[in-house]
């Protein structure tokens, strides 16, 4: 579902990614760990197009993410018309929940399937309520995002980033701005998305629910993948000595 081919990322002289190469299988979890800075979220804003990789390639089911092929085999960057729709097929959560203060919950969910994939709204509202319902806040459809804990409007989020049906969902720390106690709430919901075979790549510091949600673990340092394996085989026996003493820090 997501392949990633030498993708490099530089901001000035300073490359944040050093040649990543990264598959995703369709239904598959894969979580992004290591120590602040390594490049995990720069990775995800790749994969989604956020930011424009250095160099390097990002396949989604089998479509180049940015660019196409133009006269004399030159890559040529998608008009922004082509990016979106793109887009629209990866969703993304963020740490901060990004809902818009001024609109409802359900109001937050149905705006990009009416406004991007041209829904009815009667259908918009239909799949956002079962949404609700699935997150556990049907009851909240009319509340405005204020009035609700943080874990709630990350829920939220994440039934917002489903309304548009994508191929495949990025999440970003999505428990970092969370209260302790909201935590298991979210990543509760996540659990039962890879449970019903949503392909995921989440970036998470939770090296529990790494472990218990995964299918596979990438740790990644320095902008390089240092080791990737399955979770049982990465948190009893890592190979590689940066993978060793991170985990001896964080567990």
């Amino acid at each position: 579902m997501v392949s990633v081919r030498q993708l490099t990322k530089r901001y000035g002289e300073h490359e944040i990614l050093k040649g990543i190469n990264l598959d995703v299988a369709a239904s598959e979890v894969v979580t992004l760990i290591g120590p602040s800075g390594s490049g995990k979220s720069t990775v995800l804003r790749c994969l989604n197009f956020l930011e424009a990789p250095t160099s390097g390639e990002v396949f989604v089911d089998g479509e180049r993410l940015g660019y196409v092929q133009g006269k004399g085999g030159k890559l040529q960057r998608r008009p922004e018309a082509d990016m979106n729709r793109q887009r629209a097929e990866i969703g993304m959560v963020f740490q901060q929940f990004n809902l818009w203060p001024h609109k409802t919950v359900l109001q937050n969910i149905i705006e990009a399937p009416m406004l991007v994939r041209g829904a009815q709204r009667d259908a918009a509202v239909e799949t956002a309520r079962k949404l609700l319902d699935r997150v556990g806040l049907l009851a909240k459809q009319d509340a405005m995002p204020m009035t609700l804990s943080g874990g709630q409007q990350q829920r939220v989020a994440i039934a917002r980033s489903l309304a548009m049906q994508p191929k495949v969902l990025l999440l970003d720390e999505v428990t970092s701005a969370l209260d302790p106690e909201t935590v298991r709430d979210v990543l509760d919901v996540i659990k039962g998305l890879a449970f019903d075979g949503m392909t995921m790549v989440l970036v998470t510091h939770e090296m529990s629910f790494a472990r218990e949600v995964a299918d596979r673990v990438v740790f990644m340092d320095e902008g390089v993948v240092m080791e990737e394996a399955p979770p049982e085989q990465f948190f009893s026996a890592p190979r590689h000595e940066r993978a060793q003493a991170f985990l001896s820090r964080v567990l």
